[in-house]
Formats: structure tokens, sequence, C-alpha cells
């Protein structure tokens, strides 16, 4: 529990000094403590006399009820005002930070009366009718009326843009507050010039992938020994027991690595800039925090955003549902004891989930009743996690998988609203699923808006919209528990 408060404490602490420390003059410090009240009294609670009774949960909703609206009041007491010129009553919050992060290396030169004029030509009537240019410190805020579907209007522009100015600026797209398209102009980062050559940036470092994915291999391994029923007294009596493990160590392994390759390979697909799949090794719990990639460039288009956000589920989920069906055909069926859940290994409620009714009624068929709990063989552990990994990405929160999703789907400002939303009913969530609970604090933590792609404003097909639909039912099938009547007729 010390680890786990530990861990939370300093992950809790970074977020709130990304994501607001430069908006508010409130010391980071005190809204950290604001934000980890929960967790402090939910461990404080864990380690009282009265830690075998459940948590009264009137306190924990009005906690995670009231922290929240003080953690924002809070910022807005000592909000620094925007500095003149800065925003703009059009140009939402979130544009004008996303407008700044593209721009964070470098600032706007002045320009001539013959670029303005280059610029006003690089928007056709037809196109997108330009009204008026604004001038900030690193952006040119171009306002109009849009004529012609977006993706033609961004295409357009961008080209045009490029054929007179090179890779000068980057070309913004996105929706103002009254819901009309505008295009921002930001100095490109990634622009070589006489005075500042930009150097080439070294994305694969396979040495430091390769490294991180061996000790990880050793952690889960480890756990995945422990998972088998190797006790510490055997392991130093036969070493050889430790591969015991390599069941458990290699499934998990291959279902996180797929998941994070499918970012990749998106994301490269798109030509985007992205680092390689990197293991997160610990000597406990599961063996591993996952997996991660980062991608190094902007996101072209909402098309390209989806595409990259759903790639790492279904690689993952692709290979942790074979996984878990054959584990779970080669588990122990068991009688439910009291603290079987979702997360009990030993003592897995299948009707905790109503994917895992399905899978368990496929693989384990009549041998699986009302009464019954499965003890899971090693492989069917990482198939769980695997499955529990895919829903916990795929929740519509901010920069989660699921948060792209929506947002491509939806818009930046539909998707944070769906964010917000989505937070409190995970939290709700927790009644049934209490293994639940550190993900549902740390989903208050996460920034419910996305980052948005340099073309915002174009929608996507009706096929990827149907894909996102089904990710968005995958998610429910996996957290949500087994109505009864359905229990009744599977089991």
């Amino acid at each position: 529990m010390l680890i786990l408060l530990l861990l939370l404490s300093v992950f809790t602490y970074y977020v709130v000094k990304r994501s607001v420390a430069g908006l508010t003059r409130t010391p980071t410090w005190m809204l950290w403590l604001v934000m980890m009240i929960p967790a402090f009294v939910l461990a404080f609670w864990s380690v009282s006399d009265r830690a075998d009774e459940p948590f009264p949960v009137g306190i924990l909703l009005g906690l995670f009820i009231l922290c929240p609206v003080l953690y924002w009041t809070l910022i807005q007491w000592g909000r620094i005002p925007p500095k003149a010129g800065q925003t703009s009553a059009d140009t939402p919050a979130a544009a004008a930070a996303a407008l700044k992060a593209a721009a964070a290396k470098a600032t706007l030169p002045p320009l001539d009366k013959a670029e303005e004029a280059t610029i006003q030509h690089c928007f056709p009537w037809s196109v997108y009718y330009l009204q008026n240019i604004e001038y900030r410190a690193q952006a040119l805020i171009c306002k109009g009326q849009l004529r012609s579907s977006p993706t033609v209007a961004y295409d357009t522009v961008r080209e045009n843009i490029e054929a007179n100015f090179g890779k000068r600026f980057l070309v913004i797209f996105q929706e103002g507050q009254q819901g009309k398209p505008f295009f921002a102009l930001v100095p490109n980062p990634e622009r070589k010039t006489a005075d500042s050559p930009a150097r080439p940036e070294k994305l694969t470092r396979p040495v430091i992938a390769l490294g991180l994915f061996v000790a990880t291999l050793f952690t889960t391994t480890m756990v995945g020994a422990f998972i088998a029923g190797v006790t510490e007294e055997s392991l130093q009596a036969d070493p050889n027991l430790f591969l015991q493990g390599l069941p458990y160590a290699m499934s998990l392994m291959v279902i996180l690595g797929l998941h994070e390759f499918g970012h990749y390979w998106m994301a490269r697909r798109y030509k985007m800039k992205a680092t390689l799949p990197y293991f997160i090794p610990i000597p406990f719990f599961l063996g591993t925090f996952g997996a991660f990639i980062q991608l190094r460039s902007p996101v072209p288009n909402r098309r390209a955003l989806f595409d990259v956000g759903i790639a790492g589920p279904l690689s993952g989920l692709v290979m942790a549902l074979p996984l878990l069906i054959w584990g779970l055909a080669h588990s122990e069926v068991v009688t439910m004891p009291d603290n079987a859940s979702l997360l009990n290994f030993e003592a897995l409620d299948p009707g905790a989930s109503i994917a895992l009714a399905l899978l368990s009624k496929l693989a384990l068929g009549s041998q699986v009743g009302m009464e019954s709990a499965i003890h899971l063989h090693p492989v069917a552990v990482s198939g769980c996690l695997g499955l529990v990994v895919t829903a916990l990405n795929l929740i519509p929160v901010g920069q989660l998988d699921g948060g792209h999703i929506v947002h491509a789907m939806y818009g930046q400002r539909n998707g944070a609203i769906i964010g917000q939303v989505c937070r409190f009913l995970v939290l709700g969530l927790t009644l049934v699923h209490s293994e639940l609970l550190i993900w549902a604090v740390l989903l208050f933590f996460i920034p419910a808006i996305d980052e948005p792609a340099l073309n915002d404003v174009s929608e996507l097909d009706e096929k990827r919209d149907l894909w996102g639909l089904l990710a968005l039912t995958i998610l429910v099938l996996i957290v949500l528990p087994t109505p009864a009547p359905l229990k009744a007729l599977l089991f």
C-alpha cells in the first residue's frame, strides 16, 4: 500500500505540474495535496482499526466531488491573466495552449508587406474567404468563412503556404468557440535556419528499448513464477523453477508489445515521428507497468488521430483473446469464495464481466456454473490482464486511447465533455469493481481535453465511426458485470 501510495503521489505531482502549473499562481504543492486527499484518507482507513469494515460510500463520493471542485477553484483563484494580444474570445483556451506548445521552440519573425500579401493570397476566396488576420507573438490567427469542405480548405491552404514559405510555418485548422473554423500559422520548430539549424532527433534507441525489454522479461518471469505457485524457498532450492514464470511473462509481453506496436506502426504509416515501444519493469505487482511510445510530431488530422488511437487496443485484443481462451480452457474451476472478483486470479468471478462470462462459457462449457469461480492458469492471467488493459485504455478521457477516439469522432470540445462524464461513471463503477478505485482516482488527474490535430475540423468517415462505436462497445462488455438474465442463460 505504501509503495502504491508513493507511486500515485509522484504521478499526481507530475501531472499537476505539467498540466496547470503555468496557468495559475496557486502553489503546485497545494493543488497536489487537494487531489491526493482521497488517496490519503483511503490509505489511513486501510491501516486503521476499522480496516475490515467497508469505507462509507457517502464520504467516498463526497471526497471525489469536493476535491475536484476545490482543485478547480484554487486554479481559478490564482489564474494568471493572459497577456495582451495573446488570446481572444474567439480562440478557445485549448487551441491557444496548442498553438503555444506547437511553437514553444520558436517565435514568429516579423513579416513585411509583401509576405502579408502572399499569405492573403494563400486563402482562395472560393475555399476559405479570409476576412482578417490577427498578429500574435507566436502565431498568425486567420479568420474567415469556410466555403468548401474542411479537408479541401485545409489541404489547399497548407499547400499554398508550403509553396510560398516552405517549412517556415505549421498550418493549424481548428474550431472557435462559436463553431466557426479558423486557421493559425505558427513557427515550425523543425525548420532549419542559418542561425539555428535543426538538429536531427534520434528517435529509435534500440539499446535502451532492448535493455528495458530484457529487464521487464526478467521481472514478469519472476512474478509469473509466483503466480504458478513457486515459493521463495523452493526457488532457492531449485533455481530452474524460475522458468515456470515464462508462460505468464511471454504472453503478457506479447499482448502489451502488440498494443504499442499497433500505435507505432500506424503512426509511421502517417509519417509521424514516434519512438520505439519502451517497457516499464517493476519487481513486484504484475512485473511491469506496461509499455509506451512517444509521438514526436503533430497529428495531421482527426483520421490519423483515430487510427493511431484505436490501433493499439485492437492489436493487443487480437492477441489477448486467443491467449485468454486457451488459458481459461487450462484453468481450474473452483467453488465461488466470498472474495471472488474481476482481478482475483485464484478465484476469478466470471460474472464480473460480460466479456469474461462469454469467454469462460466458450472455453469451459458446462464446467462453470452460477456458483463457480476460476483459478486461472498463468496464461489466462496475462489474457485477463490484456482485457483489463484494453478496457482501461479505451476509457474516453483525455489522452488515453479512448480519449483520442471520441475526440476524433465528435470533436475536441465534445470529446472533453464525454471525458468529464466518464470520470464519474468509472467512479460509480468502483462500487461494483473496487479494484478499479486507483484507476478511477487517476482519471481525475488526467486532463480531460485532448491535444488537437493540425486539421482538427475535418470529420471521420462512416467506417471509422462504426469502428469507434465497436471499440466503445468492447469497453462496455469488459467493464460491466453480467446482468442476471444473461448469467442465468449462460450458467
